[in-house]
């Protein structure tokens, strides 16, 4: 369906006119220069380009009072000096005599985004706008912003749309209190907001926008606060809020729409935010998004006041939404102290309100001393310090990278044992009809007697052919089908095949009756996660098993819980999902496991399916492994105890060594 990006040159035209250090930072070079890059990479040709309207008074009066809206038109006729006079009279605020058109354009552009998407004309998109909106109030301007960008977009997809469930994600490193003011008595709007905090030390320095603001009346819980008390968090501590905290919660409200106030001062290299995260972690943000709400996200640019880092940031977006796979992450993912007190402070503040964080450890936790004094927290990100030299030197070694996200020239393949025409593809994956050359396929075999039948081995002629195909480069991720009796000894070739061919870290997902082989070396090039194992067991910490969940709750507190926080902190390059005999998955969920999967090794996914089951599975893990999102499951239900009490267990086995599974501060070594 697509992917839209809004804009309009003429949101470049307001700028500071006095001298304002405060101020100064937000300038039309935050569009000039994201647009440009978006240019560079070709990201802007393959999107639906859309000219951004202005947003009518009426429209702007969905969450500003009419006397505001008054008073904003009335600065197109002032003077310099009655410009700064009235800027004065707000929080970090210009105004210009072409704010009110800008303006009007930036809410504009947001609404048009969220006709598009909610009309099927497009499956998701970026609205490129200026001045930023998440501070701004029903009766004040506020931090750069004038009219509230997405508050308006929601309001509106209620108003003219219909929608009942609306998640806004806020990623901005500043704390858009505009947004949460203006909905935190509605239960159709779930916020979730992270900001830089410090325990009330920070601009908007408001008591508000600690944890424990949770929403009032109807809307309790509806307000997420996630307060970062240090500066310096990155990707892991970004990666492991989605995990821990904003995806159970989502799952649970089951959103229609996913609106991003997409502030990318959050990232490296940024003044404002001082923080580490680095551009393609937000590919991963905006992928784990892309499964929610049928894929249905809608981003508006916020902050971000680094050029450089901004606009490799918004390229990141755009190259995920457009379905692209996710390159990996830098780094460790070891989450600090300091993030996983705040993930714990936030848990225990919702758990009151939602199922999927009941019956689990999310008792409130005491801040340690090195939250609260200046010696325990890393060194500020001053120009010129140690910190902020660190994060220019990777900053500037990433842009030295000539393509972040080469695309390879097949982005799904799949290698049935006869091409079945009723499968239904979308039109750029492909049925790969080679195979290997049959004397190295069967080399492959000798060792195993279930791959000697004509059948099998002619489906591991395929199985090799495509997977050299991904270790090469030449496609990007496959579905390969086996006769059901020979899953074992194929997924057990493939694993060995994987290694012994580039890739350095593989992760299997087995689902079903596919044990570990016994002889696999255990050097920890691969980790092997079997779901519906007969019990809860961490064999070693490369080597877990446990049950299939029976119910969907169950299932996404696997997935969120287990699965991807140790996909995330062994960093595959190379990802084999299994569904064996007995795996027990619907398609929507099988869709699902795929699809967050496709996360990890910059999208190197190999699915590897019983043939009777193919016809069913094959279309639509096609279609996620290609980019699309995977179908909604509806509301989650709640996990079982027994689901919990596995989970619990496992977690706690793994978690000295596997640190993305720490939601518990305490655990940290």
């Amino acid at each position: 369906m697509g992917t839209a990006l809004v804009y309009h040159e003429d949101m470049t035209a307001t700028r500071l006119l006095w001298d304002d250090p405060e101020c100064e930072i937000e300038r039309p070079e935050r569009l000039t220069a994201a647009l440009d890059r978006l240019r560079q990479r070709g990201l802007e040709q393959r999107c639906l380009r859309l000219s951004a309207r202005e947003a009518s008074e009426e429209e702007l009066g969905l969450v500003h009072s009419p006397e505001y809206v008054s008073l904003v038109r009335e600065t197109q006729v002032l003077g310099k000096e009655e410009l700064q006079a009235l800027s004065g009279q707000f929080d970090a605020i210009y105004f210009h005599p072409s704010t009110f058109h800008c303006a009007r354009l930036a809410a504009g552009a947001g609404l048009q985004l969220v006709d598009a998407v909610l009309t099927g004309a497009v499956q998701n998109g970026l609205a490129l706008v200026r001045p930023p909106g998440h501070h701004s109030q029903r009766a004040a301007a506020n931090g750069f912003c004038v009219f509230n960008n997405v508050a308006i977009a929601a309001a509106h997809a209620k108003q003219k749309h219909g929608l009942h469930r609306i998640l806004v994600v806020d990623w901005d490193v500043h704390h858009g209190q505009g947004i949460q003011y203006l909905f935190e008595d509605d239960p159709s709007v779930l916020y979730f907001s992270w900001h830089r905090y410090e325990h009330g030390r920070f601009w908007p320095f408001l008591r508000e926008s600690d944890a424990d603001a949770v929403g009032r009346g109807q809307g309790l819980g509806f307000t997420v606060n996630l307060p970062w008390n240090q500066v310096g968090m990155g990707n892991a501590d970004y990666v492991a809020a989605f995990l821990h905290l904003l995806l159970p919660l989502a799952f649970e409200f089951d959103p229609e729409l996913v609106l991003v106030s997409a502030g990318f001062d959050s990232a490296i290299g940024d003044p404002e935010g001082q923080m580490q995260a680095t551009p393609e972690c937000f590919a991963h943000l905006t992928q784990l998004l892309q499964v929610l709400a049928g894929g249905r996200v809608c981003a508006v640019l916020e902050g971000g006041y680094h050029l450089e880092s901004l606009a490799e940031s918004v390229c990141m977006t755009v190259q995920t939404l457009l379905g692209d796979p996710a390159p990996p992450l830098s780094g460790p993912m070891v989450p600090c102290q300091s993030a996983l007190e705040s993930i714990q402070s936030a848990r225990a503040a919702q758990a009151p309100h939602w199922k999927s964080l009941q019956h689990q450890d999310v008792t409130a936790v005491p801040m340690s001393p090195s939250s609260h004094s200046p010696e325990g927290r890393p060194p500020p990100l001053l120009p010129g310090g140690p910190v902020c030299k660190a994060a220019a030197s990777a900053l500037s070694s990433l842009l030295d990278q000539p393509c972040l996200c080469p695309a390879p020239s097949v982005r799904t393949a799949v290698a049935l044992t006869t091409p079945d025409i009723t499968l239904v593809l979308p039109p750029d994956v492909i049925q790969q009809e080679a195979s290997a050359l049959r004397e190295e396929t069967e080399a492959w075999a000798r060792p195993h007697e279930s791959l000697a039948r004509e059948e099998a081995l002619t489906a591991l002629g395929k199985l090799l052919y495509l997977l050299d195909g991904m270790l090469d480069g030449q496609v990007n991720s496959g579905i390969a089908a086996t006769p059901a009796s020979a899953a074992a000894a194929t997924l057990d070739v493939a694993v060995r095949r994987g290694l012994s061919h580039g890739a350095q870290r593989l992760l299997c997902v087995a689902l079903g009756q596919l044990d570990r082989p016994p002889d696999l070396a255990h050097d920890g090039r691969s980790l092997w996660l079997n779901i519906r194992g007969k019990e809860a067991a961490a064999l070693s910490m490369f080597h877990v098993s446990t049950p299939l969940p029976v119910m969907t709750g169950g299932f996404l507190s696997c997935v969120l819980g287990l699965v991807l926080p140790l996909a995330y902190g062994f960093q595959p390059d190379l990802v084999l999902v299994a569904l064996g005999p007995g795996h027990g998955l619907q398609g929507p969920h099988a869709a699902l496991l795929a699809a967050m999967l496709r996360g990890l090794a910059g999208g190197r996914v190999l699915a590897l399916l019983e043939e009777d089951s193919t016809p069913q599975l094959a279309g639509i893990l096609a279609r996620v492994l290609n980019g699309e999102a995977p179908p909604s499951l509806g509301p989650s239900s709640v996990a079982s105890p027994e689901d919990v009490q596995a989970l619990m267990y496992l977690r706690g086995q793994l978690e000295p060594q596997w640190k993305m599974l720490q939601c518990h501060p305490h655990l940290v070594a």
